[in-house]
């Protein structure tokens, strides 16, 4: 069996089916009226209905779940009951007619418009046959066709307005689960995010079309995106064309109109006082004669990175309420657009640091071999006529120097486009790709000071993942520093003592350097903190 959660709709039911007939049962000891053959077997009917109304209102009311069929039942037991009720006490003329009303209600209350149009389809059989029973067959004297006629029509009017009161209620369900259902994933190509923000919109409002115009603040000339039927067309024209692309009145507010290629239209525009008319053109005459716009929906966009206009075209029987819901399908679209354009802004901004991080790379490392070049090219050049031998060794060791260069710049620009995975033991830790590419530059650097300045012969480096952070060593046989024992980082700033680069490129991560310096050598104790998305431990 299924069960659902009783809604406030049922609750909401069940209390009134209680009131209702304890009312009636109050009604009927106070003024017992005819037939009076039938007052006694009418008691007992509304007594054993009011057992049963008590009996489904304290199941609803204090069950946690309730049998799915239970509204379907009951439903069907009160039409029963109604009818019963009717047959007993004049037929159509019955004062128990105010159940189908109550019956009508329920049924829009629980399944909408689909309810409401099949209870009064029954509620109609129901009256319609008791009227000729009445009139065809007991010629019952009493039977009035006027009083007949005026409640069928008025059963069949609330019948329609009720379903026009479900058909509402189950439209506005279906907007709001289709806001609700907006997802929160913004596409990262900005044709993807256009064509899905605007179809999503469509769908929301359940227009045929829908026209996007906005300026980017860090980009001249007005776009123009319209979705028609599932096909998008993008453009872009000089800033000055379409200007104003509303009238001034209407450049800060929503609005509606209905009928815009008349002379003068009526506009209906939002305020502070509520819904108000203006009319005047309201949108630019080339704008609206290139996508033939005569209804239209307009909605102020004002984003962190852009301006602009949201516009639903062609809708049939739009109405105020369109305004409402409008305003908040805008502000998915503002919020959407600028995350896409912020999140653009960042990544221009990370791609610009990266390339200047990357000049300071190649700079450091490429001055320093180009200083050392030079000064060898000097004394190449007083060789050349003293001692022509020692300056051909000294040429051929520039020129395996300009080779080591060389490999080390292919090896670097490689390295920059790879993601690393580092083996610990029998650990691994897989890097995001810009912390991989610091670990890559700093043991770089490391090697090439030890190397050059150091004259180390033998270098070892080890790398393994400690806790949150990434430890890199480097020990080398060479000279040492030019300071000697054992400094931390902060020790190291203090007395401006190591390799600025890398002190600055180490604290720039959030890391810290220790040196250990002495004649036999030097060793470097580099952390680094091992954080942030794509880092993944395992075995």
């Amino acid at each position: 069996m299924q069960f659902f959660l009783p809604s406030n709709a049922e609750r909401l039911i069940a209390a009134a089916r209680l009131v209702l007939v304890a009312s009636s049962l109050t009604a009927i000891w106070l003024d017992p009226r005819e037939p009076a053959e039938y007052a006694g077997l009418i008691s007992r009917l509304l007594s054993g209905y009011f057992l049963y109304a008590l009996v489904v209102a304290a199941l609803v009311w204090s069950w946690p779940t309730t049998p799915a069929l239970l509204p379907r039942i009951t439903h069907a037991f009160d039409l029963v009951a109604f009818s019963i009720f009717m047959y007993f006490t004049h037929g159509p003329t019955s004062p128990f007619f105010v159940y189908l009303v109550f019956a009508l209600m329920c049924a829009t209350l629980r399944w909408q418009w689909r309810g409401t149009l099949w209870t009064a389809v029954a509620a109609l059989v129901v009256l319609t046959g008791l009227g000729l029973y009445a009139a065809g067959f007991l010629h019952d004297p009493e039977f009035e066709l006027d009083s007949f006629i005026i409640r069928s029509v008025y059963l069949a009017v609330a019948a329609t307005l009720l379903s026009y009161l479900g058909l509402s209620v189950q439209r506005q369900r279906s907007e709001m689960t289709g806001l609700a259902e907006w997802p929160h994933v913004v596409p990262q190509q900005e044709m993807a995010l256009i064509r899905d923000t605007l179809e999503r919109a469509a769908e929301v409002l359940r227009v045929p079309r829908v026209l996007l115009a906005w300026e980017e603040a860090e980009e001249p000339g007005l776009q123009l995106a319209s979705w028609d039927n599932g096909k998008v067309h993008w453009t872009r024209v000089p800033p000055d064309t379409f200007q104003p692309l509303v009238a001034e009145p209407l450049a800060e507010t929503s609005f509606l109109c209905l009928h815009l290629s008349t002379p003068t239209p009526m506009v209906f525009r939002k305020s502070s006082s509520g819904v108000t008319r203006w009319r005047g053109a309201a949108l630019h005459p080339e704008l609206q004669a290139s996508f033939t716009i005569d209804a239209a929906l307009a909605l102020p966009l004002r984003g962190e990175t852009f301006q602009g206009h949201l516009l639903f075209l062609d809708k049939q029987g739009q109405s105020l309420d369109d305004l409402v819901l409008g305003e908040l399908v805008a502000r998915e679209v503002e919020v959407r657009l600028d995350l896409f354009y912020l999140s653009r802004r960042l990544k221009q901004t990370a791609a610009t640091e990266e390339r200047v991080r990357l000049a300071c790379d190649l700079h450091d490392g490429l001055l320093q071999s180009l200083t050392g070049m030079a000064l060898q090219l000097q004394a190449v050049q007083r060789l050349l006529h003293e001692d022509p031998l020692t300056a051909k060794e000294r040429l051929r060791d520039l020129q395996t120097l300009v080779a080591s260069e060389q490999r080390g710049l292919r090896l670097f620009v490689r390295e920059m486009k790879s993601l690393w995975l580092m083996s610990m033991g029998e650990a691994y830790v897989q890097l995001p790709g810009d912390l991989a590419q610091q670990i890559y530059l700093i043991v770089r650097e490391a090697l090439l000071n030890a190397a050059r300045h150091a004259k180390a012969s033998a270098i070892r480096v080890t790398l393994r993942a400690e806790n949150e952070h990434v430890r890199i060593l480097v020990a080398d046989n060479g000279c040492g520093f030019s300071f000697r024992g054992c400094y931390d980082h902060a020790k190291l700033t203090e007395m401006k003592l190591g390799p600025v680069s890398l002190k600055g490129r180490i604290a720039s991560l959030g890391g810290s350097l220790a040196i250990d310096s002495t004649d036999a050598g030097a060793r470097l104790d580099i952390r680094l903190p091992l954080a942030g998305p794509g880092v993944r431990h395992g075995h």
